[in-house]
């Protein structure tokens, strides 16, 4: 009884050390999306597509951004071995401004922590500036 006991605890502890040798990992096609010039309330939703590359299911556990302009959406399911998966990121676009924001993404990935960068710049044709304005004559004003 004793052997079969000895047997089974160290059946259990060699299937425990392989099932660890299996492990996520997440491939992002890019790290940044770049926004470019885009005008004042034009669509801000961007998508950051991703592999993943190793040979367990990757579980995005948590995704967010260095502020509330920026709101990242994960992929509730796992993301099995060779799938790819979507992190979609939708900027505010009413902000007259650079773009220059950070997204992390937090898995159980070989390499857990994963930071993401969006950037651009929102520009408000509607309003001129006085210099533009300046070089005009009064005629094509």
């Amino acid at each position: 009884m004793k052997q079969l006991i000895t047997i089974l605890f160290i059946g259990l502890i060699s299937f425990s050390v392989n099932a660890q040798d299996k492990v996520a990992k997440i491939e992002f096609k890019s790290d940044t999306i770049d926004y470019g010039t885009i005008e004042k309330g034009a669509d801000g939703v961007r998508v950051f597509e991703f592999t993943n590359t190793g040979d367990a299911p990757l579980i995005i556990s948590k995704v967010s951004s260095t502020c509330g302009c920026t709101i990242p959406k994960k992929p509730e399911e796992p993301i099995l071995p060779g799938k790819t998966g979507k992190i979609e990121v939708k900027y505010d676009t009413k902000r007259v401004m650079p773009i220059r924001k950070t997204i992390t993404v937090i898995s159980n990935a070989e390499t857990p922590t994963v930071a993401l960068k969006i950037k651009g710049l929102v520009v408000d044709s509607s309003k001129e500036s006085v210099l533009d304005k300046k070089n005009k004559s009064v005629m094509e004003q």
